[in-house]
């Protein structure tokens, strides 16, 4: 039989390899945080790594681990750990691979977050360099003796700068460095990260993979494609039998053990039940944010849209190359100077102000003042971030809806 479909694949995925109890097709949440083990030796072989199970539920439990294993096949990968946040897992990686001294390229473009922690991260000790990372030229400039890893988004956040994955994996392989890819803005079926050399993804499960902006979660999946055995910072007690594996079991065991950034039971089971239909929400929520950004385009009173299917986006044909079945579902906009950002706001009336992305429901909000206020002028200009941009993380609405909202609140200016 040939290979199934995307989303055929999604809605049967947890009861095909998670083989839940009594024939349910979801599995249960599971809400112990405490296992027993009949034969004490269990617990032993479990602590050391020699066989599969859970001890603690800050560690692990059935409803995380059922939920890594969708996300690892979805992903083409070797294993997945899931975590709290989106921000637990990147923090979780960082602090559990790198160490002082090591020195870490990433994109100058990183959503206001990330770039923070990267500010935390150079205060005890690691050595970041921000780099323009549509650029190959910038990274190979940047790369130091003691450099360890490339990190960077698929499409950042907000001005949806696209980074040439394909030519940065390369140079990584090459280097013998892991590449760390956000995958939150492209989650299959718009982008494999794998197939394009990334060593891992990360990303935020709260987002589009999620879908209905009621959990929160995040995920670290390791392709296979690094050789850690070349990672100089694996402690002893995590090389494995299988090398592999040695990434992920110092993430799992340092980044989220030793931190507690757990998942809980009931968000792992509600992303689940989500990412079934991500497939169909990804195809209605792209062709939604080409339409919408095709009109503000057009439109007189929209000084420029930001949106890699525009055919004049700086990185359109990367883009193209890199991702299928459409190019993401968030855009940018910058008003034309007479029209205040906040006034335009508050005259859109299906539109929801809101900080967040990936969700059903259409959603907009000022960037300078509110998710890159910290960031000061100097830098969001640096990352092509507008005074005056707004950031819209467009749903599966109705299409003629949305446009007649965005059409109404332009019209009254």
């Amino acid at each position: 039989m040939s290979k199934q479909g995307f989303t055929t694949r999604q809605i049967h995925a947890d009861r095909q390899l998670n083989q839940p109890e009594h024939g349910a097709v979801h599995t249960a949440s599971t809400n112990s945080v405490l296992f027993e083990f009949k034969d004490a030796q269990g617990i032993i072989d479990v602590f050391q790594g020699k066989q599969a199970g859970h001890v603690y539920g800050r560690s692990s439990t059935g409803s995380a681990v059922a939920l890594a294993n969708q996300i690892n096949a979805l992903e083409g990968g070797c294993g997945a750990v899931c975590f709290a946040t989106g921000m637990a897992a990147i923090s979780g990686l960082f602090l559990a691979l790198f160490r002082q001294g090591d020195h870490i390229i990433v994109s100058q473009y990183l959503f206001g977050n990330t770039r923070s922690l990267m500010a935390t991260l150079s205060d005890i000790g690691l050595q970041i360099s921000f780099v323009d990372v549509t650029s190959l030229e910038a990274i190979q400039e940047a790369y130091q003796p003691n450099t360890r890893a490339v990190f960077t988004e698929t499409v950042a956040n907000p001005a949806t700068q696209v980074a040439d994955i394909q030519a940065i994996g390369k140079y990584c392989q090459e280097r013998q460095i892991p590449l760390i890819v956000d995958n939150t803005m492209s989650p299959p079926p718009l982008f494999n990260a794998r197939d394009l050399g990334a060593s891992l993804v990360v990303s935020s499960l709260t987002k589009f993979v999620a879908g209905h902006g009621n959990a929160l979660g995040g995920v670290v999946v390791d392709t296979g494609l690094y050789d850690w055995q070349a990672f100089d910072n694996i402690k002893p007690a995590y090389q494995v039998a299988d090398p592999r594996q040695w990434g992920l079991t110092q993430i799992k065991k340092k980044g989220l053990r030793d931190m507690g950034a757990t998942l809980s039971p009931d968000a792992a089971h509600k992303i689940a039940v989500g990412m079934e239909t991500l497939g169909l929400r990804m195809q209605r929520a792209c062709n939604n944010a080409q339409q919408l950004a095709t009109f503000l385009d057009n439109h007189d009173k929209v000084a420029r849209v930001f949106y890699p299917g525009l055919a004049d986006h700086p990185q359109h044909f990367i883009a193209r190359e890199q991702m299928q079945n459409g190019y993401g579902a968030m855009l940018s906009i910058d008003l034309i100077d007479s029209i205040d950002p906040v006034a335009f706001l508050n005259a859109l009336t299906l539109v929801i102000c809101a900080t967040h992305l990936g969700d059903t429901r259409t959603l907009a909000l000022p960037v300078a003042p509110t998710i890159f206020f910290e960031s000061g002028a100097q830098e969001r200009a640096r990352m092509g971030i507008s005074e005056t941009m707004i950031r819209i993380s467009v749903g599966i609405e109705d299409l003629d809806d949305l446009i007649a909202d965005f059409g109404q609140a332009l019209n009254q200016f």
